[in-house]
């Protein structure tokens, strides 16, 4: 069993920056890869990030809408994951989730709010 805490979000102007966090119950480097879904109200689930460590090394992967603002990594110690977001357009506005495979089992937070707005 797996949790999953995501938090950072806010209400924020365009053009402003958020950091969303996502805080596993069991060491994150069991985890691999890690992503970062989004979702709207009426739309599927969209792909925001993904990191996945190789021998120390991160590879990250990012949607298309998101590359050049948003940028995701992991603290190995604290457990963390992390979204950087800046230059965020109210089009960013949405539920954002993390979630990890682990066992062969998909498990997803319970997604922490991001308004963009002015």
């Amino acid at each position: 069993q797996v949790q999953l805490v995501e938090s950072g979000g806010g209400l924020v102007q365009p053009g402003g920056s958020l950091r969303l966090s996502c805080v596993a119950s069991r060491s994150i480097s069991s985890f691999n890869p890690v992503a970062w879904y989004r979702q709207t109200p009426g739309k599927e689930r969209e792909f925001v990030a993904r990191i996945r460590t190789v021998t120390d090394v991160h590879y990250v992967k990012y949607a298309d809408f998101v590359k050049g603002r948003f940028s995701m990594s992991r603290d190995i110690a604290k457990s963390t994951a992390y979204l950087q977001m800046n230059s965020l357009k109210p089009e960013d506005a949405a539920v954002y989730y993390c979630t990890v495979n682990f066992d062969g089992v998909d498990y997803w937070g319970e997604g922490t709010l991001v308004t963009v707005s002015s």
